[in-house]
């Protein structure tokens, strides 16, 4: 029996370290998880060198247990419990009351289950639990043999538990148990000093304030609308970054036709008068990022170019023709590319002084004109010279 009690208190010893639960569990508040044991059964002294036995000096046991179950593995209580004088114990005379020993301790649980294989959410339907728990027992002797006594107890022994119903609010078992007198004759942890107790016990849990009558895990939090946005937001991105890249192309393009123009040679005439008059169309394009008509401010020179070819051409006007490239939705296209010819035409306007009458802004619809899709979101300004 000794090696009995010293391995059960290594149990109870390392069930706060090794609990592992399987999942992060919901707080438990300080009223949570606790229940209410209503126990009877049978009791009976464990030595025989008095020449009887253990059935013969059986009697009635009646308790009462609360406990708090800190973790889904370990749990705390207090008991008391209460011995019938329905037979007579080492052949002493029977008491005139019906009570012969009273035991009140704390004990702590062990739930083997929770401990070895994880705890699954709520308590499984059969579990088998290891109590440990110290006390005082009283007992009361005849006045003609003696004084009643008071001593030192500690208990050992298993719940085995059968939890009912979908909650789980109610759990039968039957308890088997050694309760040992340490201030008895001896003061050991053996049969002689010992008493063997068979009971069965109704327990109730009450309700949590997690609305269930266990301990509940944190629910997982749902990341994939997040996961969702953030793919999207990139796959945006990856896109503008396309789109930019093909603005700075076209600008490229651009300035190097710029550059060509102003290095070109002017041609010198000696002794000739050469009538010119300019016939043809100049032409000035104006790109746009995707889905958008606002005018960047790297396209901006490209319009004040155009204003100031108008305002040294008094005579002079502008056709705008807007295109859109093939992305996206028709009818969202066909609009963008009206506004983007009238985007040239309001800056025109408004920022340099040009009259309307002298400009005409036409939506053309999707460009077809280059091989580059990106260039085809333009606004072509076509310049006419005074006839």
């Amino acid at each position: 029996m000794k090696n009995f009690i010293l391995a059960s208190a290594a149990v109870l010893a390392f069930a706060g370290a090794a609990n592992a639960e399987s999942a992060p569990l919901n707080p438990s508040k300080p009223f949570d998880n606790y229940s209410i044991t209503l126990k009877g059964g049978v009791v009976s002294p464990m030595k025989n060198n008095q020449g009887y036995t253990l059935f013969e000096n059986m009697r009635g046991v009646a308790g009462l247990e609360v406990r708090k179950q800190i973790t889904p593995t370990f749990g705390l209580g207090v008991e008391g419990e209460t011995m019938f004088n329905t037979s007579t114990w080492n052949h002493a005379p029977s008491l005139r009351n019906a009570v012969d020993q009273l035991y009140v301790g704390a004990f702590g649980t062990v739930n083997f289950n929770n401990l070895f294989a994880g705890y699954a959410g709520q308590p499984r339907v059969f579990e088998v639990e290891g109590v440990l728990g110290a006390g005082w027992i009283h007992g009361f002797i005849p006045s003609d043999q003696g004084k009643d006594y008071d001593h030192m107890g500690a208990k050992a022994g298993l719940n085995l538990n059968f939890n009912l119903g979908s909650s789980r609010a109610w759990t039968l078992g039957i308890k088997p148990a050694v309760l040992w007198d340490l201030t008895a004759a001896g003061g050991q942890f053996n049969r002689h000093n010992a008493a063997f107790e068979l009971e069965a016990g109704v327990t109730y849990h009450f309700g949590n304030s997690n609305g269930t009558h266990s301990f509940t895990f944190v629910e997982p939090i749902d990341l994939t609308p997040y996961n969702d946005q953030i793919n999207a937001l990139r796959a945006e991105n990856a896109a503008l970054t396309a789109a930019n890249a093909d603005v700075v192309a076209a600008n490229g393009v651009l300035a190097a036709r710029l550059d060509e123009c102003l290095n070109r040679p002017t041609p010198v005439v000696t002794n000739t008068v050469v009538e010119t008059s300019n016939t043809l169309e100049s032409v000035r394009y104006v790109y746009y990022r995707i889905g958008s008509s606002t005018i960047s401010a790297d396209q901006k020179p490209n319009v004040e170019m155009i204003a100031d070819f108008m305002k040294h051409n008094p005579e002079s006007s502008v056709v705008i023709k807007g295109y859109a490239s093939q992305d996206g939705n028709l009818d969202f296209n066909l609009k963008l590319a009206a506004k983007r010819a009238e985007s040239v035409k309001n800056m025109l306007v408004k920022k340099y002084g040009i009259k309307a009458g002298r400009i005409k802004a036409e939506g053309e619809g999707i460009g077809h004109m280059f091989k580059e899709e990106s260039w085809n979101r333009v606004a072509i300004c076509i310049l006419h010279e005074a006839e």
